[in-house]
């Protein structure tokens, strides 16, 4: 229960886009919050939570695809800036119309009523192994398709491998060898880079480099991370690791009650 000598609190709700940001400020003793609009960059925001006493400010806006740079900012500079998920966030029945003054302004209510879920902010090394996942998972997906559509366009032409298994060192080299034996010339060169896009290699370190740093590691006294742990399992790689041991997306699932009965 908060006490009476506690300050009042400014709530501010933040619709954040790519150059500009709607303000939803609803000060102490006000019911209906106020509305400003900000361009998105650093002086803007220093200007704007200015005005307010950091201490008795508290912002949110919702997580989106600008990042975290805000919400390090505000923390930064002292703010108390939480992040909340969209999905989280309580809607009426029926309100299907969105426009960023009343989406800043709903934030401040729901923030001063306490209907609002926060999300933990990642720091900017779990989000650095984030985006080295996603890009490593873009980078496989983009070859599973090259891989598909070469594939695709063998088979078209009577072109089957079946002395091994797709893929494979022979296969891409029998693959490079019948497409420069094609019978269409007005292809060009469009069949060749489709065989460079199949066969560009992901950097993986070996397995044994990890088995062995983690030795190192533990010869050393210096305990392992679970990173390293899992990259040196065999057939695993560091960045697998990565991948098994980042921080999940979002706020933690809440388990389900028990059902009874």
């Amino acid at each position: 229960m908060a006490s009476i000598a506690d300050p009042p609190l400014t709530f501010m709700g933040l619709d954040v886009h790519k150059d500009s940001i709607s303000a939803g400020i609803l000060e102490p003793g006000v019911d209906d919050p106020t509305h400003d609009k900000i361009f998105h960059d650093e002086t803007s925001i220093r200007r704007l939570v200015g005005r307010f006493d950091p201490a008795t400010l508290k912002v949110f806006y919702e997580a989106e695809p600008t990042g975290y740079g805000l919400a390090r900012l505000l923390a930064s500079m002292g703010i108390d800036c939480q992040v909340v998920t969209p999905s989280l966030i309580p809607t009426a029945p029926g309100d299907r119309v969105k426009t960023d003054r009343r989406d800043a302004r709903r934030l401040a209510r729901l923030a001063r009523a306490g209907e609002l879920t926060p999300i933990r902010v990642p720091s900017m090394r779990e989000e650095a192994v984030r985006d080295l996942c996603r890009v490593r998972v873009d980078a496989v997906q983009e070859r599973r398709r090259a891989r598909q559509r070469l594939g695709g366009f063998l088979l078209r032409h009577g072109r089957v491998f079946r002395e091994a298994g797709n893929w494979t060192a022979k296969h891409t080299g029998t693959s490079r060898s019948r497409l420069s034996q094609r019978t269409r010339p007005h292809r060009g060169r469009t069949d060749l880079r489709a065989t460079r896009a199949t066969s560009s290699a992901l950097p993986h370190p070996p397995a044994g480099a990890q088995r062995a740093a983690v030795a190192r590691a533990d010869a050393a006294g210096t305990p392992a991370t679970p990173l390293r742990r899992r990259g040196a399992r065999r057939g695993a790689t560091a960045t697998a690791g990565r991948s098994a041991t980042a921080p999940p997306r979002g706020p933690p699932r809440t388990p389900r009650p028990p059902r009874h009965g």
